[in-house]
């Protein structure tokens, strides 16, 4: 089965046809379709690094849902002082399903 590594949001994701990833917050709309560049693409033993991408390959991916992630917690303290700050965030996220690996 093919795979590829694809970057955005900063990341970098290990890609098949048919997984379905979450990735940070995307402006698209739900049901549209999405192109990204490749890094790198493999099938079995072959693979195709870029430099810093590989020409010719891409990877397609329909956007699922636009959600919120699970709660975080950010607390700072500092030491002796009573110094204590409690500040939670939920990340917004963007589910993607990889539809196909061309490359």
């Amino acid at each position: 089965m093919a795979y590829a590594v694809i970057k955005t949001g900063g990341k970098q994701y290990r890609v098949q046809q048919g997984d379905k990833i979450d990735v940070e917050k995307l402006d698209v709309e739900v049901d549209a379709e999405l192109t990204f560049d490749v890094l790198m693409v493999g099938e079995g033993e072959s693979i195709k690094l870029g430099a810093p991408l590989v020409s010719g390959a891409s990877v397609t991916a329909k956007v699922i849902e636009q959600h919120r992630g699970p709660k975080g917690v950010a607390f700072k303290f500092k030491r002796r002082k009573g110094f204590h700050k409690t500040k939670g965030f939920r990340r917004h996220l963007t589910k993607l399903e990889i539809t196909s690996i061309a490359g």
